[in-house]
């Protein structure tokens, strides 16, 4: 049975990238990711920078546990404690008051990088109005000097898995010709990040065969001035 992943899979990827020495896919694997977007992660490619969440502080993982999956390369992960799948109520969803400041922060995230969700959808996922998600738009929100994008997961007004259903909703309600041309960019982008790492794999190849290459020579012409050392001699 597969086992669930972390609340915030992205987040918690990119703390695990950046605190242990576990393996592109042993943290692909427990996050439920592709190992290119943690490969990614790793050299910075990607478009959005995730603020790291501390899967040990969450009680998601053990120190037990990621130790000995860098003690062993195969070793997958498994969750200490699962977690807690909240159900929505219907209504205007909750926000706490030390959180509610940075609603305009999320909405202009979504607004520039989901062009394609609804004002409704985005307000029943932050939980705002939509005369306030049309003027962060417009720009004629009141406080629009002070507002900068900022992805609504890592602000907590939301989860992953909330943020990834609504994207999913919106896109299958785009037209076809749409779709097709999200496809053709998606699959270019993803090319294009796989063409990026191979490159840099090939660069390193030929780095090192060429240090290879010189050292030998370097031996072999030492060897060479010896022998005439000796002849001479």
């Amino acid at each position: 049975m597969t086992q669930p992943t972390p609340l915030m899979p992205h987040a918690t990827a990119s703390w695990l990238v950046d605190n242990t020495a576990l393996t592109f896919e042993q943290i692909a694997d427990f996050c439920g990711l592709h190992i290119l977007e943690v490969q990614a992660m790793a050299d910075d490619l990607t478009s959005a920078k995730y603020m790291g969440r501390d899967p040990l502080r969450a009680g998601e993982l053990t120190a037990t546990e990621i130790e000995r999956g860098q003690n062993d390369p195969n070793y997958r992960l498994k969750m200490f404690k699962a977690p807690v799948t909240v159900s929505r109520t219907k209504g205007p969803r909750y926000t706490p008051v030390s959180k509610r400041q940075d609603k305009p922060d999320g909405i202009a995230w979504i607004l520039r990088n989901h062009p394609e969700v609804s004002d409704a959808q985005i307000s029943k996922l932050i939980g705002t109005t939509r005369t306030t998600i049309a003027a962060i738009r417009d720009r004629s929100h009141w406080n629009i000097g002070n507002i900068t994008a900022k992805d609504p997961v890592t602000l907590g007004l939301c989860s992953q898995r909330e943020l990834d259903a609504m994207v999913a909703k919106a896109a299958k309600g785009r037209s076809a010709e749409d779709d097709e041309a999200d496809v053709q960019r998606l699959g270019s982008d993803r090319d294009a990040l796989i063409e990026e790492l191979r490159a840099a794999r090939e660069a390193q190849a030929k780095a090192a065969s060429e240090a290879a290459q010189e050292a030998e020579a370097a031996a072999w012409l030492a060897a060479k001035r010896a022998a005439e050392a000796e002849g001479r001699e």
